[in-house]
Order: C-alpha cells, then sequence, then structure tokens
C-alpha cells in the first residue's frame, strides 16, 4: 500500500470535514476567536481524520489481501462493517487517551472516570460517513480494476488463439512446399499429382481444426504422418520418422496442430542432408506424447525467437494445468505434450461456452443486487439513529442531514451501478455508442 499517497488522500479529507464543521459552528453561532485557535482545531481536526483514515485503509487493505476479489460479498461486506465500526470506535478512544492526557495533562484515571459516550458520537458519527464513503470508493474501484483483469485475460486469450493461427503452418512451409511441386510438375507429374493431393489434405485439416480446442489424439498422429509425406518428397531420405504403429490411448486428446509445430520446428532448426540426417521420432506414454529429434543446429540460423513452443504452452495453458514439458541435451531434443482425458473440464463447444458464461454473468449480477440491498438497509438502519443523535445533542442545527444526504448519495451512485442506469447518457448507452460507431467502420 502507498503510504504517502494515502496520508495526502487522509489530510484532504480532514480538510473538508474540518470545512464542513467550521460552517455548521459558523451556522450556530459559532466563530473561532483567533487564529491560534482555529489552528488548534485545524490540528486536532486532521489527528482524528488521518489516523481515522489511515486505520481504515490498513484495515480495507488487509480485507483484499484476505477475501480477495469476494471481500464484496454479503457476509464478507458485513464482516468488513463491523471491524471497520470497532477499529473506529476503539482508535477514537485511544486519540482521546493521547489528547486528554499526553497533551492535556490528565491523569488516566481522571479522564476514565469522566469518560462518556456523549464524547464520541459526533466524532463517530463523522468517522462513519467517511468510512461509507471511503468504502464506496474502493468499491468502485476494485470493481473497475476487476473489469480491466477480466479485459486482460480476455485479450491474453484472444492473443494465445491469434497467434495460434498465426504460427499454425510456417509460411516458409508453403512457399518450399509450392517450390517442390514445380520440379514435380516437370520431373514426374504422377509424384505432383500425389504430392498435391497430400497439400490440399494438410490444408484442408487447418481449416478444419483451427477452431478446435482439442482433436483426438489419432487424428493428430494422421495429419503427423500426412505432414511428414510432404517434407520426405522435399527432403527425400535425409528424414527419419517412425511413430507407433498402435496408439495406447487413440481417443485420448491432444491440441489441434501441436505436432506440426514440433515437426517443422525439428526440421527448422536443424541441418537435414543425406549426410546429416534428421531423425524425428513420436512415442506415447499413458498420459504424454513425446516428439523427439537428434540436435545437429543450423551454423547460419539466426536466435531462436520460441514462438512456436510458447504458442503450444499457451493453447495448453487456456485448457488445463498440465505442463508441456522440454528436455534438451547434446544429443537430442524432446517435447512431451499432455495427452488430455475426455472428463478433463474444459468447454468443447461453444454451446457449453456460452451457457457457463451466462451462469457466471447470472450468479454475479445476483451477487451484485444483493450487496446493494445489503447497502441500503443499512443505510436506512442509520438513518433513525442520525436523527435521534441529532436530537439528544441539543445543537440546534440539524446537522443529521450531511451525513444522511451524503450517504444516500453514495446509496444512489451505488443503484444507478447495478441496476446499470445513467440519468445522463440513458440505459445502455455506451454499449449502443460501440454498436453505432462498429456500424459506421463498417
Amino acid at each position: 500500500m502507498d503510504l504517502i499517497k494515502h496520508i495526502i488522500k487522509a489530510f484532504f479529507v480532514g480538510v473538508l470535514v474540518f470545512v464542513i464543521l467550521t460552517i455548521v459552528q459558523y451556522v450556530n453561532g459559532y466563530v473561532f476567536s483567533s487564529i491560534r485557535e482555529a489552528t488548534i482545531w485545524f490540528a486536532y481536526n486532521q489527528l482524528y481524520a488521518v489516523t481515522l483514515y489511515m486505520v481504515n485503509a490498513y484495515y480495507f487493505h488487509f480485507l483484499l489481501s484476505r477475501f480477495s476479489d469476494e471481500v464484496f460479498k454479503s457476509k464478507n461486506l458485513l464482516k468488513g462493517a463491523f471491524g471497520g465500526v470497532f477499529l473506529t470506535v476503539l482508535t477514537l478512544f485511544l486519540i482521546r487517551v493521547f489528547t486528554e492526557t499526553l497533551i492535556g495533562g490528565r491523569s488516566f484515571v481522571d479522564f476514565i472516570s469522566n469518560e462518556h459516550l456523549g464524547n464520541y458520537y459526533i466524532s463517530f458519527i463523522i468517522s462513519i460517513v467517511v468510512t461509507a464513503i471511503f468504502y464506496t470508493v474502493y468499491y468502485y474501484k476494485n470493481k473497475q480494476e476487476t473489469k480491466v483483469t477480466q479485459q486482460k485475460i480476455i485479450a491474453g486469450t484472444a492473443s494465445a488463439q491469434f497467434d495460434a493461427l498465426k504460427n499454425q503452418l510456417d509460411p516458409h512451409f508453403l512457399f518450399n512446399s509450392l517450390n517442390v511441386l514445380t520440379s514435380l510438375i516437370e520431373e514426374n507429374p504422377e509424384a505432383a499429382t500425389r504430392f498435391t493431393t497430400a497439400l490440399s489434405k494438410v490444408y484442408r485439416y487447418v481449416l478444419e481444426q483451427k477452431s478446435k480446442e482439442l482433436v483426438t489424439l489419432e487424428e493428430e498422429m494422421k495429419f503427423a504422418q500426412l505432414y511428414m509425406s510432404l517434407l520426405s518428397v522435399r527432403f527425400e531420405d535425409s528424414i527419419v520418422f517412425s511413430a507407433p504403429e498402435q496408439l495406447k490411448n487413440p481417443l485420448g486428446k491432444v491440441v489441434p496442430l501441436s505436432l506440426q509445430l514440433l515437426l517443422e520446428n525439428a526440421v527448422k532448426h536443424n541441418r537435414v542432408s543425406s549426410s546429416k540426417k534428421l531423425y524425428i521420432t513420436i512415442s506415447e506414454t499413458d498420459d504424454m506424447l513425446i516428439i523427439t529429434n537428434n540436435l545437429q543446429p543450423k551454423r547460419a540460423l539466426r536466435e531462436s525467437t520460441g514462438v512456436g513452443l510458447k504458442n503450444i504452452r499457451d493453447r495448453y495453458g487456456l485448457l488445463t494445468d498440465r505442463s508441456v514439458c522440454i528436455d534438451e541435451n547434446r544429443k537430442e531434443f524432446s517435447v512431451a505434450i499432455p495427452i488430455l482425458t475426455e472428463n478433463i473440464k474444459i468447454m468443447n463447444t461453444q454451446e457449453t461456452y456460452i451457457s457457463e458464461k451466462r451462469y457466471k454473468q447470472a450468479k454475479k449480477r445476483v451477487e451484485e443486487i444483493k450487496v446493494f440491498y445489503v447497502h441500503f438497509v443499512i443505510y436506512l438502519l442509520f438513518i433513525p439513529i442520525f436523527i435521534y443523535l441529532n436530537i439528544i445533542s441539543n445543537a440546534g442545527f440539524p446537522w443529521a442531514l450531511f451525513p444522511i444526504f451524503g450517504w444516500g448519495f453514495g446509496v444512489v451512485s451505488h443503484a444507478a451501478e447495478t441496476f446499470n442506469y445513467n440519468p445522463f447518457f440513458g440505459k445502455n448507452w455506451e454499449e449502443r455508442k460501440i454498436r453505432e460507431l462498429m456500424d459506421k467502420e463498417d
């Protein structure tokens, strides 16, 4: 927590409270007799304001660390409210002990014997109002930060999915394949026909699977063999590829095109020639698919960016907690990707995703409405308390209107936020404006 920033905020809150109290005293006929008296009152006011603000700020920081995003749920909000009231009363008592004994020179015994509730209620009411405003501000701030975090997650997911599409097939692979096809057309038309058929199947698979989150291991393995058949035409006998003839778990799930990325990486980063053959092996364990190749790095190759491996890691990271394992030594480089079961909790279809998203939004909406009603009930309970304290204080001025209307403004703002109503722009104005601008762009 930024200490200096909060002290500055507390100071300005204290100034605001001092101005309001000065106006109230002036209306009741009291005027400071000198600048010295006003300065002393201001110093006492700031002592109360800064101390109470900092205590509540640190307490709220504790609530955020303990309850995280659930701090504004009704039960946690009530815990926080009662805890804040207790800390406020305790802090007021300690401040009075400090001012009356250390500054005023009274003995502690004399202070305790003459202490009564009348010394607290005005300060307590002011602190309650300030605390309510404090919580309201933090509520909206936390809500906005939550929205920003959600947008970052959505943006990160979209970015990872975009990278997955962007890197599904290396553009160089297409150019090289077309060059091979050009040479085959002149030398061996029959082989060129087979090559063209295989190439079309590769890109058909890409188009069919790019929107899926998972495909079966059997489908991905068939695609890998088809992909390697293209590479074998291009590099002839310089690549030795081996894969299991019978899969242990053909219905296991893997991220689509992950094998293509790993196979392409092996060819891209290693020398491939008749004298330096590249050996690529795919093996299967109970829960992992392992792609291994011998290491013979290209000399003139620029430093790897790791985009392909990051792409696979990000895509698996969106679906499961199991990680992609990479192992490298002087002779071999291997990557193990998780084989996922059908029971894994992911959103395989768009309908499931939409259904769960709607449920989460509805649940969040209900929680927001419930929090508002709790806030509104607490406000209604405090209105007669303010009025009663105003009557017994014999102040001669309806100071209770300040906390009632001040807190009431916070309740109205909370209601507008909860029920999505804006008196200046109207309901759903922002959404309508976005759609309008999008239509113009189209």
